[in-house]
């Protein structure tokens, strides 16, 4: 019965080891990483960059790490997954609608982040390059393995329930509200300051991390564009691995400010 209903939603999973074992890895192991900024083990960027938790992470640090601006790592992070995504429409060039939906979704996400590392953010530290590298390579791998399911899913049974228009729209109003609270965030700071401080306006009013919320919002959009099963496994681990994210940010906010609002949720105002 849930069975039935659920293939009422989604394309049956296409015939692909690739495919297969890439839905298992994105859930898995970004579910993972957002247990482990939970438990305080972060990725090495932003505000938690040369952050230690324990003896054997000060031993790590200790050991030379190749380090690179924070602008040009942001810029290795997405580059490629942009590039994969404008790309894919001349490597599928007899793409249905759905699929075009898909591709520019995810063609108009990267390029916003471009943007937004251009000429929207300011940086004041480095990122290591380890960690750039992991990170970019996950984008660009979960990218091209969406528009390679959804080039498959095209010779397959369409889903019964069609999701695709209000999935995009669901994922314009993310883009939107991201770009937006992004915004907010980049005047915070003038030129030439370093200093972090709690932002204001918007969503923040209410929660620390409204942008993770609309970042969720932008691969829920996609996910119901797409109907396949890998997009939903992505989305699922993202929404995982952001709540996360959010929650040790809301710590690290509580322990840098006495005067951090308590009732500032993490990611969903009101609620988490």
């Amino acid at each position: 019965m849930v069975m039935s209903t659920l293939w009422k939603f989604l394309y049956p999973p296409p015939p692909s080891l690739f495919v297969t074992t890439m839905s298992i890895i994105s859930v898995v192991s970004l579910a993972s990483g957002g247990f482990s900024e939970i438990k305080g083990k972060h990725m090495q960027y932003s505000k938690f960059f040369g952050t230690i938790k324990n003896e054997n992470d000060e031993k790590k640090k200790k050991k030379k790490k190749a380090k690179i601006e924070s602008k040009l790592g942001m810029i290795l992070l997405y580059g490629p997954s942009f590039l994969g995504g404008i790309s894919s429409f001349a490597i599928f060039p007899n793409g249905d609608l759905r699929f075009v939906l898909v591709c520019s979704a995810l063609s108009i996400h990267f390029f916003k982040r471009l943007f937004e590392v251009l000429f929207v953010h300011k940086y004041s530290g480095s990122m290591d390059v380890e960690d750039a590298i992991a990170i970019s390579l996950s984008y660009f791998l979960s990218t091209i393995t969406m528009i390679y399911c959804q080039h498959l899913s095209q010779d397959l049974l369409e889903p019964s329930i069609d999701l695709k228009y209000g999935g995009y729209l669901i994922f314009l109003v993310g883009i939107i509200g991201n770009f937006y609270h992004h915004i907010l965030l980049s005047k915070l700071r003038t030129k030439g300051e370093k200093e972090y401080k709690i932002p204001q306006g918007g969503l923040f009013d209410f929660a620390i991390c409204p942008h993770y919320l609309f970042e969720i919002l932008i691969f829920v959009g996609i996910s119901c564009t797409s109907q396949t099963l890998y997009a939903i496994s992505f989305t699922l681990g993202t929404t995982f691995y952001l709540m996360g994210r959010s929650i040790a940010t809301r710590r690290w906010y509580q322990s840098k400010f006495d005067d951090f609002p308590k009732d500032i949720k993490a990611l969903i105002p009101y609620i988490f």
